[in-house]
């Protein structure tokens, strides 16, 4: 049985042991906390129109997110009414869930060894930075995590998957380079 005390997730420890060095290496950084990290992952869910004509549909969103997570997911709420689509102000339209610390590194580590494997002629993500070192992915179906039981599903969701980083602009070094090399050293299999 695992310690929870003294266990560590197999992306962190590979961060600490052998990332760190490497990207110290790669970039030249003077300081060991100019060295960037995975600082949070963003998941989210977009129901649109399927809640606002069933409710339930919004709910199981959330259920599916929080098994994907592991954590509790919360509902997206609608800042306008929109009368044409039956949208009012305030109702549930997706989920979202943000990760922190060893959740996040699991769910690193879950997305590139199994989710990603399980995708239909997968050739690879886009490398798609914001200019700060943020990576931006997206999903078409949530059922590639291996949390989802297939024949439980009523909805196949979109999911969008937002990695933040440390990483800063460094000399020539851009904070979307620097990212990308993090990434990069996490096995994330970029395409170009």
């Amino acid at each position: 049985m695992l310690d929870a005390a003294t266990y560590t997730p197999r992306l962190k420890a590979q961060y600490r042991e052998t990332i760190r060095a490497a990207m110290k290496e790669e970039f030249g950084y003077k300081n060991d906390m100019q060295i960037p990290a995975v600082d949070k992952i963003v998941l989210n869910i977009g129901c649109g129109a399927e809640a606002v004509r069933d409710s339930k549909k919004a709910k199981s969103a959330i259920a599916d997110l929080t098994q994907i997570a592991g954590q509790q997911a919360v509902g997206t709420l609608a800042k306008k009414s929109h009368a044409p689509f039956r949208l009012r102000e305030g109702m549930i339209i997706g989920a979202k869930v943000t990760l922190r610390a060893d959740r996040m590194y699991e769910f690193m580590d879950r997305l590139i060894t199994v989710a990603m494997p399980r995708i239909r002629d997968f050739r690879g993500v886009k490398p798609s930075f914001d200019g700060r070192g943020n990576f931006a992915m997206g999903l078409k179906e949530h059922i590639v995590f291996p949390e989802i039981e297939f024949d439980k599903v009523d909805e196949v969701w979109g999911m969008d998957i937002i990695i933040t980083t440390t990483a800063q602009d460094f000399g020539e070094h851009t904070a979307d380079a620097q990212a990308k090399a993090l990434l990069k050293h996490f096995n994330m299999p970029f395409n170009a």
